[in-house]
């Protein structure tokens, strides 16, 4: 057992149990993390996995892995569901009877508002519930990343206990409640997965690897490409159940395909003045106005920092862009009313970067009216813009009809056209993510 922290246990707890129900990737994270900190962790994934889970962790004598949920749950403490959203209700009608006498029980689902509901319909009166959201991935280090830590049911006593297991990961606690817990993850998470979703789609469609050209290379672009093949390097539920199951980000999502087709559909006309109005309206009521601006006095990205991580050659020339899926980004946090600065706190890293990236834009104002200019009198990018439309469309259709199968199709279809490019473009956005946090803490 590797025990890089050993005295993260207090001595009236060296035998309190934390069971982790669920050994995906974010669960084994918990797993590996909490035991190096001298935890107690009973483990399970479903009992096909039984056997390659043990072998996994067998050099680990902190973790114990057990068939399934109805032994890890009578003998923890502290349980946690790591599971799909999309399953929550289902795992816990399951195993939650079994939970020990005053146990205390939380979730690390992106959704909480089924997962509480899960908790409060199947679980024991006597067990506290204390969830909490990691919000970043598994690869990425927990140091000063934010943490949400809900106090739903639960004695000061409990929630005090669970804030000593999960203090080993240095994570920046955040407190809501569920339904805020929703709201902000919505506003932080759902229209920038959509951005990258439709990308890759609209990619896809078109047969294209972005890096392979001189259209998507350099600064921005390296943010656009990175980022969406990281997202569809995951598994399709991690971002299924944040979009479907919850209803503020459903509204977004749609919000976001309106505002897309709106300003391709400005740009098909040629009118500039409309466009421009439209953006610049959308830009005061997002970043504030010129006199008073939200953002600080630094950007959060800078050119520097994004042109060190490129899958492709950086061209002497790039192609000029019109940059719509940033446009309709800040358009669609105006019709809803969404300020981006207000929700920092627990901001994920994608959100930071594509907020980086979007400032970028936004903070330059020859730059800005540079895009605008380019998106009524250049089609060079028509093509790839008409293909992004279909695809915001799309996943809005597949959200707003809550199909789960219909969203894993399109995801995986598209995951496995880029599949071949998945390791080098992870290590390079793993450096770009590390480096852009890095700059941004400075």
């Amino acid at each position: 057992m590797s025990t890089d922290n050993p005295s993260s246990v207090p001595p009236d707890m060296e035998n309190f149990i934390v069971g982790i129900i669920g050994m995906g990737d974010m669960g084994k994270m918990y797993a590996r993390r909490l035991s190096d900190a001298g935890w107690r962790i009973m483990a399970c994934d479903k009992e096909d996995q039984y056997e390659n889970l043990r072998e996994e962790f067998a050099s680990r004598t902190n973790i114990q892995i057990l068939r399934n949920g109805h032994l890890v749950s009578r003998v923890s403490d502290y349980i946690i569901y790591s599971v799909e959203a999309a399953s929550i209700d289902r795992v816990v009608a399951e195993f939650g009877p079994s939970t020990k006498l005053n146990a205390i029980v939380g979730g690390q689902t992106s959704c909480k508002d089924p997962e509480i509901k899960a908790f409060e319909d199947h679980l024991p009166t006597d067990v506290d519930i204390v969830s909490c959201h990691s919000l970043h991935g598994p690869k990425v280090d927990t140091r000063d990343q934010p943490l949400v830590l809900i106090k739903h049911r639960a004695s000061d006593a409990s929630f005090q206990k669970v804030e000593t297991v999960l203090r080993c990961l240095h994570s920046k606690h955040v407190y809501l409640s569920a339904h805020e817990h929703d709201r902000i993850t919505a506003d932080t998470q759902a229209v920038t997965h959509a951005a990258f979703l439709s990308m890759g789609k609209a990619w896809h469609s078109m047969r294209q690897f972005p890096w392979e050209g001189a259209r998507y290379v350099g600064g921005i672009e390296n943010v656009k490409i990175n980022l969406t093949l990281r997202i569809y390097s995951q598994k399709w539920h991690v971002y299924a159940g944040l979009a479907i199951l919850n209803p503020q980000a459903r509204m977004q999502i749609d919000q976001y395909a309106k505002s897309v087709t709106e300003l391709y559909k400005l740009m098909l006309g040629g009118h500039l003045p409309e466009l421009r109005a439209r953006v610049l309206a959308a830009k005061e009521k997002v970043f504030g106005h010129s006199d008073a601006p939200l953002w600080g006095t630094k950007p959060l990205l800078r050119d520097s920092v994004l042109d060190q991580f490129s899958l492709g050659r950086t061209p002497d020339q790039p192609l000029p862009n019109n940059h719509l899926s940033l446009l309709a980004m800040v358009d669609c946090w105006s019709a809803l009313g969404i300020v981006p600065y207000e929700h920092m706190i627990c901001s994920t890293p994608l959100f930071r970067l594509w907020l980086g990236v979007t400032e970028h834009l936004f903070r330059d104002p020859e730059r800005l009216d540079e895009v605008l200019q380019i998106a009524v009198r250049d089609n060079t990018f028509r093509s790839d813009d008409l293909e992004f439309t279909f695809a915001a469309r799309g996943w809005a259709e597949c959200v707003g009809l809550g199909h789960f199968e219909g969203w894993r199709e399109r995801f995986v279809v598209t995951q496995r056209f880029f599949e071949p490019r998945f390791a080098e473009a992870i290590e390079v956005g793993n450096a770009m993510v590390k480096a852009v946090l890095e700059s941004t803490r400075n």
